[in-house]
């Protein structure tokens, strides 16, 4: 989370930027006539923002892969890439996710939300979001670089994907960089399913059994709180008779997979099924 804030630190400076002075090629006259954004692009652009690019300047930098500054002369006035706006971008998107997904998962500790948040805004991820909307073929790319790859590729496309998430942010201010990751983020994904079947500690503590030729692992609910619409579960991990994790949770399934998860935390650091840790 310290990397997190210290990318945060700088949000509000950049923000406040009416100028474009902090890296947003305002001013650079010569860049915007060499790249204009074409009737398609800016098209394209108020569809995926649902409102109109007011500052055009952020968007053409957030398209524009590093691969165009190697090909212009030295004395020609050179573009700004997008990695500053990926840096900015990249921010945005952990703190809007870690708030929707902090709000989604009220008993899930750091570390789950961690893990679920990192499965939605890795690499991977972000270049299947900017597939789906076509942003390859919007990007600016060098005369002597592989275009056809670089509009494929799974780095070009994750950090053009977070760099038009900063020029948003920039442009549109938190409101409209959280509508776009709701839409194009959040709403991409099932959610739910991605947290099961990604990192589903029951498969996980099954495959442990069937491995060592143990039972499968049994949950019992040990205990019930709270009125009838708001209850807390607890259940219990066991095998052989033993327990072995115990998870808390409002729905018997999240309890079942926390219990899981310590049941895999505790197996991971001993074997109590050994001869050795039964005597």
């Amino acid at each position: 989370m310290s990397q997190l804030w210290q990318k945060l630190t700088s949000l509000n400076f950049l923000r406040n930027d009416s100028s474009g002075s902090a890296g947003t090629g305002h001013g650079r006259n010569g860049s915007a006539e060499l790249f204009p954004l074409g009737t398609e692009t800016i098209a394209w652009l108020g569809r995926l923002t649902g409102s109109s690019c007011r500052r055009t300047t952020l968007y053409r930098t957030a398209l524009m892969h590093r691969s165009v500054l190697h090909d212009l002369p030295q004395d020609t006035e050179h573009p700004e890439s997008n990695q500053r706006l990926e840096f900015l971008g990249d921010a945005v998107l952990d703190l809007l996710v870690s708030e929707h997904l902090f709000k989604q998962f009220p008993s899930g500790d750091e570390g789950h939300l961690s893990n679920n948040r990192s499965k939605l805004v890795n690499r991977k991820s972000l270049a299947a979001f900017a597939l789906r909307l076509g942003l390859g073929e919007h990007l600016f790319i060098g005369d002597s670089a592989d275009k056809e790859r670089i509009r494929t590729s799974e780095s070009a496309l994750a950090d053009a994907f977070e760099a038009l998430i900063g020029a948003i942010y920039l442009d549109q201010g938190i409101a409209g960089a959280e509508r776009f990751i709701m839409n194009h983020v959040i709403g991409g994904v099932d959610l739910q399913r991605v947290v099961e079947e990604e990192f589903n500690y029951k498969s996980r503590l099954i495959e442990y059994a069937q491995s060592r030729h143990l039972p499968p692992p049994q949950y019992c609910v040990v205990s019930e709180e709270g009125a009838e619409h708001e209850k807390t579960f607890t259940v219990e991990a066991t095998c052989r008779g033993m327990i072995l994790g115990r998870g808390r949770a409002p729905r018997k399934k999240d309890a079942e997979q926390f219990a899981a998860r310590e049941a895999m935390a505790l197996l991971e650091t001993s074997d109590p099924f050994s001869p050795e840790e039964a005597e």
